[in-house]
């Protein structure tokens, strides 16, 4: 699958800022959250906002210090959150686009150019989306693009060589070679082999990966492949299958919260 540009992030960044407000902004603020249990819609919503701003002064400044927690400036009136969370997203969208081949010096990650921070926050706001329509009980709907992609950016950064540094837990992903396979259901769209070797995981994707034979296997739709990853669906609730070691597959979701 090509990597996405940006004008597609842009595209889904705003029609999951704008599909988060539809869902949060009609339902009471102090409604928690399934799936984010220790928030509260409101939490969500400014966790979101807040992102998408600290972001936008990532790209126009090129750096950042370590921020362990983002402000929270989000109307009191759950009314004026559509518009609020649709301004940071285009504010993001702005700085994007007066620098997009810029970079990005963090601390922790690293130099990474201005369109990867774009896919961070687009993948971000598309998950807290989900979140926000679970939440109100309404439908959540992910193009395949994004969702293929959301799943290889998760996985470029559970692999990273610096991942377990700043997240200890991830250290558990070492293994002996144990092997993961996800498969979408859409024939447009390659697999994705997730390996645990010595020095920690590594993930394989493309058309030579339907020909593995994997420990365990999970196969259903991208969108339920994208949430069963970032925890936002049980594998026995998403209408996936799932042929193998099963014991590798909770392992892998008991240790993989970035």
């Amino acid at each position: 699958m090509k990597a996405l540009d940006g004008a597609r992030m842009v595209e889904g960044l705003r029609e999951h800022a704008a599909g988060l407000a539809g869902s949060a902004a009609r339902e009471d603020p102090s409604t928690r959250v399934p799936t984010c249990p220790d928030w509260t819609l409101r939490d969500l919503v400014e966790h979101v906002g807040g992102a998408h701003r600290w972001t936008t002064q990532l790209i126009r400044t090129g750096g950042t210090e370590v921020v362990k927690a983002l402000s929270r400036t989000a109307p009191d009136d759950p009314g004026g959150w559509g518009g609020w969370l649709r301004d940071g997203a285009e504010q993001l969208i702005g700085a994007f686009e007066a620098a997009p081949d810029g970079t990005v010096e963090h601390p922790l990650l690293g130099t990474w150019p201005t369109a990867r921070w774009l896919r961070r926050m687009t993948h971000e706001t598309s998950v807290h989306h989900a979140d926000a329509a679970f939440t109100a009980g309404r439908p959540f709907a992910l193009d395949a693009d994004l969702a293929a992609d959301a799943i290889t950016e998760s996985l470029e950064l559970l692999s990273s060589a610096s991942a377990a540094d700043h997240k200890p837990e991830l250290a558990e992903l070492r293994g002996r070679g144990e092997t993961l396979r996800l498969c979408p259901v859409e024939h447009s769209l390659h697999d994705w082999l997730i390996i645990r070797e010595g020095h920690g995981a590594v993930f394989e994707h493309g058309a030579a990966v339907a020909e593995v034979e994997a420990d365990v296997t999970v196969r259903g739709s991208v969108r339920d492949l994208l949430l069963l990853l970032a925890r936002r669906l049980d594998p026995d609730d998403a209408e996936v299958a799932v042929a193998g070691d099963r014991s590798l597959l909770d392992h892998w979701l008991a240790h993989t919260a970035i």
